[in-house]
């Protein structure tokens, strides 16, 4: 009984989990010779004040597209 856990930033609609965990499932059963009724998917939505890179709150890191020309 395969057990995948997807932790993602929250905003994803209910349409793309939906795809994700179809073509997850597919995933493991081509790959991993289970089968779809075995396969669970389990996505856990994180926030970005609950999630830090390199020491940096996610939700208080600067967007790429902000920082361009900023050293010019």
């Amino acid at each position: 009984m395969p057990i995948v856990r997807v932790q993602m930033w929250s905003g994803r609609t209910k349409a793309q989990k939906a795809e994700l965990a179809r073509v997850i499932t597919d995933a493991m059963v081509n790959i991993a010779q289970t089968t779809p009724e075995a396969t669970f998917v389990i996505f856990e939505d994180i926030s970005k004040e609950n999630w830090s890179q390199a020491g940096v709150l996610a939700s208080e890191a600067e967007e790429p597209s902000k920082s361009k020309g900023k050293n010019k």
